[in-house]
């Protein structure tokens, strides 16, 4: 029995299949749809159909009472407003919690921070990035190395708490020579005393692109580290 005959029946209502008979043997023929049996939701066309059976079969001496079905009317209007509002409060928040395409444009010709081993020394000289590090550390050290693999420079950070730490690169090697243009390929390590810290470098480099993934994304294309999305980002130049 569905939610609705389950309503009618408290009234003292009774549905009938099409060729029932009745106790004089007369075949009925008043008919039921059955299009709706099986759903368990209400709409208002129910609540006004419900409403309209419980006025027709009411007691004459014992009459509704106008109060209770006011009130009744008055609660399903305010939950009919509830669940629109709820579902227009979805739609609002599901927008505003994903970047569009053409929120994305504007990171291209920006330079970002994102994780990465690959860096470009700035247009000024020397370089920037920094380590990403889940736990405090007793020491950091970043490395700087050229296209061939061979170390330019060994930064010695000492301890660090954990987050984004920030480290800065005049573009000299540890013999105080010019390291040139790049690329450098940065890698780090930490510890904590007892054992490594997990870490990761974080590179600054240029947004070149932006496109649309398959999961209807924004996807950014920045040079020397690949296709990431803005989730990715730790901080925009």
């Amino acid at each position: 029995m569905s939610d609705f005959d389950t309503t009618l029946s408290s009234l003292g209502i009774t549905r009938y299949d099409a060729g029932t008979t009745s106790t004089t043997g007369t075949t009925l023929n008043n008919t039921t749809d059955t299009s709706q049996l099986g759903t368990t939701d209400m709409d208002v066309s129910d609540f006004l159909a419900l409403m309209t059976a419980q006025l027709k079969n009411q007691d004459p001496f014992e009459p509704v009472d106008n109060s209770q079905m006011v009130a009744q009317m008055a609660q399903f209007s305010s939950l009919s407003g509830i669940t629109e509002m709820s579902s227009t409060l979805k739609t609002i928040a599901s927008q505003l919690s994903t970047t569009s395409l053409n929120d994305a444009i504007g990171y291209v010709g920006k330079t970002v921070l994102v994780e990465g081993s690959t860096a470009y020394p700035r247009t000024s000289g020397g370089l920037a990035g920094a380590v990403a590090l889940a736990d405090d550390a007793t020491n950091v050290t970043v490395t700087i190395k050229d296209a061939d693999g061979n170390t330019l420079k060994t930064i010695e950070m000492g301890a660090q708490d954990s987050g984004a730490v920030a480290w800065e690169w005049d573009g000299t090697t540890d013999s105080g020579e010019a390291a040139g243009d790049g690329p450098f390929t940065v890698s780090t390590i930490a510890t904590d005393g007892t054992g490594n810290v997990s870490s990761a470098p974080l590179v600054w480099a240029p947004v070149s692109a932006v496109s649309m993934g398959s999961d209807g994304k924004p996807v950014l294309s920045v040079t020397g580290v690949g296709n990431i999305t803005t989730d990715a980002i730790w901080q925009v130049g």
